[in-house]
């Protein structure tokens, strides 16, 4: 019996090489029409291709999943299992997990709501509030791509931004 030649092993790209290929397939840049569409394409790479993998991260920091941070961030009052789902674009079970491992941490409770006992609120605990600011201090720090502009770019993407969205 002749031993078969080792194929040589498949080289696997790198990570950054991978992070390009996703960039390069996100990026609408090519798509855009004119001024305006060249701007929005450059604040889309800013946001979903350097701010979105930032999300993940930021909940980790805290130990939390993606969908925890999110839940916790909607509960600024109590709100009722299916508000939560209806937010989150998913079902009621998916709800009752995110919201069991939360609950576990003590970060959150379940409480019945006086219009109804059947309707479980869920509320954030005192635990559960201060992580959140801490969480949302965390989110409102601006990406190194946003922070590295000289304080006169920030003043003018600041004031275009505030006026693009009516402020």
């Amino acid at each position: 019996m002749a031993v078969q030649p080792l194929e040589p092993p498949v080289e696997r790209p790198s990570a950054e090489s991978r992070r390009a290929d996703l960039h390069a397939a996100l990026d609408i840049a090519r798509f855009a029409e004119g001024t305006a569409g060249e701007a929005w394409a450059l604040l889309a790479r800013v946001m979903f291709m350097e701010g979105k993998p930032r999300f993940p991260m930021i909940a980790a920091e805290f130990d939390l999943s993606p969908p925890q941070a999110i839940v916790l961030r909607l509960l600024s009052e109590p709100r009722p299992m299916g508000d939560l789902a209806t937010a989150m674009h998913c079902d009621n079970s998916n709800i009752t997990g995110i919201v069991d491992r939360l609950s576990e941490r003590g970060l959150v409770q379940r409480q019945p709501a006086e219009h109804d006992r059947r309707v479980k609120l869920i509320a954030v605990t005192e635990a559960g509030s201060r992580l959140r600011d801490d969480l949302n201090r965390r989110f409102a720090e601006p990406p190194e791509a946003i922070a590295r502009l000289s304080e006169g770019d920030l003043v003018a993407l600041r004031d275009i931004l505030r006026r693009a969205v009516g402020d």
